[in-house]
């Protein structure tokens, strides 16, 4: 028992080294940033696949499109035009109308209707609260008051996908400022009698009643020193490709626009042209262009994302901290390292490994539903990489252990084969030489040459079979099986070149009922193939040797009634009294029938003759 057990530990001590040096060296590299792209991608493509949600009836996106820009015959939109649009909005009563447009200089004509369709309170415009490039902000329009201003600034990673949103940020002067989206869903929520305030479990949080919005940290999921300065929350889009109601400019001048969808509602108001390029970069929505959103739907989905955590009790996207984040990694990648003692076969391990991937990708795209984001790629290195290598060092151990074989099996032949030369063989050129001094026509010297030839043949042929590779059966001097072929043909093969042996009792034979059918040979490995072989070259020998007078052999290899059967009856006069003593050949057909799971039964057949067969069930090998 303690020798087992300190076995055991040895195997799993090799195992474990280089499992835990894969696992060591998969952390180092995260926490170093080296997976981080890897694991943003796995992101955006786990929240882009996500079932599509209902239409967020709440918001409204009027979009001015490049038909609407070109029937106006001027870009950028004159302030006439947008105060026209505003004026349309408010005549149906929105709850507040959001203006995704940067207009801090006029654009003549009409500054004036533009500046007084600002001034209800309803209102809301855009700056660039952060220096942008130059080291230039931009202001809103003048005389608004600061409720009525959000800023647009987004931080867009280092791949330039946009992940997270910016909800509140310190501007060069200083001055604490919200972002448009916030203002928005404050607007509209402070209606309903919800205020923004502090958080609860994070103070410097936003919070709108229960629903705390979670602060973005360097190292929030996949994230590696990431810049979180101001209060940033990571985006979480409202999944499917239509998740808004979108009219063009054009649609509310026709009137097919339905009050209803403004009345009460909030109101984004931007660009949705092609060619104005008010677009930023997202793998994580559907878009009718890849990767690329426009600016006012991002907006949209930042709006929809704090109303729907507030009222509708959808999750905020969530993660774990450091420490579990790193045990999930180290877990998966024991896992991995496991494989080796559970399955031992490279074939069982990769199976493993992959329906554990399957598995592992299942559960985190599972809890990306429910709004927890979890580190995959790190966790999918390690549970491939140490299967993988454990299917290949069993793979290695296999070949060694082969090689190991027929190196013992080749000292075996030589040493058996000394001895017969040394001993047997010697004593039979000396009975040899005897009988032909005395009498040179002696009946029993052919038997004695053909002895002492097949003697000295039997090394030649067990040597030859040792140099071939295991996937072959050497069947005489002359034939190679390959052992890959469906066992029907090989049993076929063996039949034909068998039966034209010179042996006594084949040439008797009149009759012959052969039947070789396809077998079920699923979960036979290639050396119970080869022991089947040489169980029918063994019964059909027996015949060829002992079957006195045969006139007549029946062979069947084939399936019956579930079972996979070889058979070989004979009709010869075989001298039988009772149970046959069990020689070395009946010992192998038994060892074979019960690793086969099957049985074995050598009778006689009446009226005369043997009755051999070996008989086994596929879909109980298969469970082995």
């Amino acid at each position: 028992m303690i020798r087992k057990l300190k076995a055991e530990l040895l195997l799993w001590r090799v195992g474990a080294i280089p499992g835990l040096a894969v696992i060591a060296s998969t952390i180092a590299l995260r926490a170093f940033g080296f997976l981080q792209p890897l694991e943003l991608m796995a992101f955006d493509a786990a929240l882009r696949s996500r079932p599509a949600e209902p239409i967020d009836e709440r918001i409204l996106i009027v979009g001015i499109t490049d038909e609407d820009i070109h029937r106006i015959g001027t870009y950028p939109l004159p302030d006439r035009d947008l105060a026209t649009i505003i004026q349309r909005v408010q005549a149906d009563q929105p709850n507040v109308i959001g203006l995704d447009f940067l207009r801090d200089v006029p654009v003549s004509p009409g500054r004036e209707a533009f500046l007084k369709a600002l001034q209800s309170p309803n209102v809301i415009a855009i700056e660039k609260a952060l220096p942008v490039q130059g080291g230039f902000s931009v202001a809103a329009p003048p005389n608004i008051p600061t409720q009525q201003i959000g800023f647009s600034d987004v931080l867009p990673d280092q791949d330039g996908r946009l992940r997270r949103w910016l909800l509140g940020a310190t501007n060069p002067k200083r001055q604490y400022r919200f972002s448009l989206a916030l203002q928005l869903a404050r607007s509209y929520l402070s209606t309903q009698g919800i205020q923004l305030e502090n958080g609860v479990r994070d103070r410097v949080a936003m919070r709108f009643g229960q629903a705390e919005l979670t602060r973005f940290q360097p190292h929030s999921g996949g994230y590696i020193n990431a810049d979180a300065g101001g209060n940033q929350v990571l985006l979480y889009p409202r999944a499917g490709r239509k998740p808004f109601r979108i009219v063009s400019w054009r649609d509310l001048q026709s009137g097919t626009v339905n009050p209803d969808w403004i009345r009460g509602r909030i109101v984004l108001i931007g660009l949705t042209g092609i060619s104005t390029k008010d677009v930023v970069n997202s793998d994580a929505v559907p878009s009718a262009i890849y990767g690329l959103v426009n600016g006012v739907e991002m907006q949209a989905h930042a709006v929809s994302q704090i109303l729907s955590a507030t009222l509708d009790d959808r999750p905020l996207l969530q993660v774990w901290s450091d420490g579990w984040e790193y045990l999930w990694i180290v877990a998966w990648g024991i896992v991995g390292i496991s494989f080796g003692r559970v399955a031992r076969s490279p074939g069982r391990i990769l199976l493993g490994v992959a329906l554990s991937s399957v598995g592992l990708i299942a559960i985190s795209y599972g809890l990306i539903w429910i709004g927890w984001w979890i580190p995959v790629v790190p966790a999918l290195i390690v549970l491939v990489f140490n299967g993988a290598g454990l299917a290949a060092a069993s793979i290695y151990r296999y070949e060694q252990s082969l090689r190991e074989r027929l190196r013992d099996r080749q000292a075996v032949i030589d040493q058996t084969f000394t001895t017969i030369h040394n001993g047997a063989l010697q004593t039979l050129a000396k009975m040899l030489r005897d009988v032909q001094m005395q009498d040179a026509t002696h009946p029993l010297l052919p038997d004695l040459k053909h002895l002492n030839q097949e003697l000295r043949s039997v090394y030649e042929v067990i040597q030859r079979e040792t140099l071939e590779q295991e996937t072959s059966f050497q069947l005489d001097a002359n034939s190679i099986l390959d052992l890959q072929a469906p066992l029907h043909t090989l049993l076929y093969e063996v039949y034909l070149q068998t039966m034209e042996r010179d042996l006594p009792y084949f040439k008797t034979i009149r009759s012959r009922i052969v039947k070789f059918e396809p077998m079920n040979d699923r979960g036979l490995s290639l050396e119970q193939k080869r022991n089947l072989c040489r169980f029918l070259e063994e019964a059909l020998c027996n015949v060829g040797k002992y079957a006195i007078d045969t006139t007549r052999i029946t062979v069947i290899c084939a399936e019956e009634n579930s079972k996979q059967v070889i058979r070989v009856i004979d009709h010869g006069n075989t001298d039988f009294s009772g149970k046959a003593a069990a020689g070395l050949g009946t010992r192998q057909a038994e060892t074979l029938a019960q690793k086969l799971r099957g049985t074995f039964q050598r009778l006689p057949n009446k009226p005369k003759g043997m009755h051999c067969e070996l008989n086994w069930h596929a879909q109980k090998l298969r469970r082995l």
